[in-house]
């Protein structure tokens, strides 16, 4: 977040309409009172309902099993007569892609537009966790008798998250999958960026979602999850994230459109940046600080800011010994380019209200900002 009053670019995007679903709220307004309250959303999980979700006696007797999750309420509800399916086509439905349809379509009411009526083409860009719940379908005989496995890959396949949304709200820019692990919904808000940029829709919708199965969890020496069942973000204390589940999604458009069109705008994204690591870390899942580092830089330089105008980073921030010293190390790196002023920038994190929301991670600590 930046609190500089800096000229316009013709290149900035302007965020009109927001809508997510996230472990202690229902709404995006719930979720800001949660965390105006320090509220946190990761809750301690009964044995009986551990037990009636599969988890053993002898893990519930186990002092390393960590009973605690960030879980969304009414994650298996959905409003199929609204969508214009049948109840079992509904059934078959990856409860994420239906969550991501219905806050696609809360996320256009609450921009407050009808995707049917409007004349301009609308991008969708999403990514999506791991499907947890085609495995209980095949695991149904009932299932197994009643459906095609074409119409069960069609239902349940990460790659038909946005057409899907594209097909039932009638939007007619392009529609992206994308997949880049817990990165995924903000690399979509990028990519979402990149294509209003390039004049290939005139608003898009951009975010993640995430629904696993979450029953706790044994804590491990040297794993990423919490050995006491709290997230604590750049803390002395942190010692790993908890699991969550959750679903966002931002509506854009190009700020000088949305000006134009009288939309309200919540916020205004400057600019944006994406790299990878390539091969120069110590495994293929640890983070690295030199590319954290110039993506940090990159998306100041495309923003055309100055690091000194930056009043607050949310972070990652997953509490892990290794990954929130190399975030904060590759945020020095990057705004040591440009000043060597200290103490002027916040640093936080949303997971340690919620936990880890994976592919949704990205998008709940934009919404938050």
């Amino acid at each position: 977040m930046s609190d500089a009053t800096t000229q316009s670019n013709d290149l900035e995007i302007a965020i009109i309409g927001m809508a997510g679903r996230f472990p202690g709220a229902g709404s995006v307004a719930e979720f800001w009172e949660n965390l105006k309250a320090s509220r946190e959303s990761i809750v301690p999980l009964s044995d009986d309902y551990l037990r009636e979700h599969g988890v053993s006696e002898a893990e519930l007797l186990d002092p390393d099993y960590i009973k605690v999750a960030g879980l969304l309420d009414e994650a298996d509800h959905f409003d199929a007569i609204l969508f214009g399916y049948s109840p079992r086509e509904a059934e078959l439905l990856d409860p994420q892609q239906r969550l991501f349809l219905e806050c696609s379509w809360e996320a256009l009411e609450t921009a407050g537009y009808d995707s049917h009526r409007y004349e301009g083409p609308i991008g969708i860009f999403g990514g999506a966790g791991m499907n947890g719940y085609l495995l209980n379908l095949y695991s149904n005989p009932e299932v197994r008798s009643s459906a095609s496995p074409y119409e069960l890959f069609v239902s349940n396949d990460k790659d038909f998250l946005a057409t899907r949304v594209a097909y039932k709200l009638n939007l007619r820019g392009p529609a992206l999958s994308i997949q880049t692990a817990c990165s995924s919904s903000l690399v979509a808000v990028h990519t979402a960026c990149q294509s209003l940029l390039a004049g290939e829709c005139d608003m898009a919708l951009a975010g993640g979602v995430a629904v696993a199965r979450h029953i706790g969890y044994r804590a491990q020496e040297g794993n990423i999850l919490s050995h006491d069942g709290h997230c604590r973000p750049f803390d002395a204390e942190a010692s790993g994230t908890v699991g969550g589940n959750g679903v966002g999604i931002v509506v854009l458009k190009r700020l000088n459109d949305a000006l134009a069109d009288g939309d309200t705008i919540d916020a205004v994204i400057r600019g944006s940046a994406v790299t990878n690591d390539g091969a120069h870390k110590v495994s293929y899942t640890a983070p690295q600080v030199d590319s954290q580092a110039e993506t940090i830089f990159n998306a100041l330089t495309a923003a055309e800011v100055s690091a000194e105008s930056i009043s607050y980073v949310e972070g990652h921030g997953t509490g892990t010994p290794m990954g929130d010293p190399i975030e904060i190390a590759a945020l020095n790196l990057a705004f040591r380019r440009q000043t060597e002023r200290k103490q002027f920038c916040a640093l936080g994190s949303v997971k340690s209200n919620l936990g880890h929301l994976d592919a949704a991670a990205g998008v709940a600590g934009l919404i938050k900002t």
